[in-house]
Order: structure tokens, then sequence, then C-alpha cells
């Protein structure tokens, strides 16, 4: 099998940032754009706790779907399985520089949320209790301040 395109970025020089993955033509010929959102060093430094990302999923989530200015091309916001980001999907052809005002609005949003989780009951998610706010705060004000407040170019470009 090919080797996907996501497998080919060098993660040992990775740094924190908003990268574009990838961008997608739909049957409809509607453009998806997909965003790294890499919010650690990959094999440099500790990973995001799965509580953390969880609880960041659904607070992202719901403030991403409630922009005015974005919510109707939001397609999805979500964990890496490696601990290290989220995924954003967007509707349209997109660069990182366009989207970097509504990541920082959203880390800001994030690390500055007080109160119930929204969907956090058992009702609403298939593992409720598996989520930590105050690990998920830290985790968005620290890529808010180390990254996003003045991005480099490898911030925002992956390593060539």
């Amino acid at each position: 099998m090919e080797k996907i395109a996501s497998f080919t970025i060098d993660h040992n020089r990775l740094e924190p940032g908003i990268f574009v993955s990838r961008r997608d033509i739909t049957p409809g010929g509607d453009t998806i754009t997909t965003f790294d959102i890499r919010m650690t060093r990959p094999n440099r430094e500790p990973a995001l706790t799965p509580r953390a990302l969880h609880a960041m999923e659904h607070l992202a989530a719901t403030y991403l779907r409630n922009n005015p200015s974005w919510r109707d091309r939001i397609v999805y916001w979500g964990p890496m399985g490696c601990c290290t980001g989220n995924y954003l999907l967007v509707q349209g052809d997109c660069d990182s520089e366009a989207i970097l005002p509504l990541i920082r609005e959203t880390m800001a949003f994030i690390a500055e949320y007080e109160g119930e989780i929204p969907g956090a009951s058992a009702r609403d998610c298939g593992n409720y209790t598996f989520m930590d706010l105050d690990g998920a705060r830290k985790a968005a004000r620290r890529f808010l301040l180390d990254t996003l407040v003045d991005p480099k170019p490898e911030n925002l470009n992956y390593p060539a």
C-alpha cells in the first residue's frame, strides 16, 4: 500500500502549529481543507492526555459550530490518535493564516472556560466521565501563548 501523505511528514522536526494537512474535492465539487492543529512537539514532549483531549473536543466543537462567521463551514473537530493535537475540517480552500484567528479564539475560549462541559452527560456522550477540563484549559492556554500569539513560519508550514 502507498503511504498516506500525513505519514510522510517528519514528525521529529514538526513544531506545534496550524498546518494544512490536505485538501479534498467532494463529488459535488466542494473543497474540504483538513488542518493539523498540532499542540505538542511529537516524540519530543509529552502528548496531551486523552481526557484533556476529550474535554477539548466537546468545547472546541461547540464553540466552532456556534461561531457566526464559521459555523456553516465547520465539518469536524476531533482529536488525533497520537494525542499530540486535533484535526479541523472546514469547507472551502483555506490556508493556515486564514484560520489562525479562529483557532486563537477557540483556544482562548477553552483556556478561560468555566462550568459544565457541553454534552458531558450520559444522554449526550458515550464516555461522559472521561474528561479533564483543567487539563484542556492548560493545554489550550499553553498552545495559545507559546504558539498562536506570535507564530513563526515553522508554526504554519510543515517542515520541508
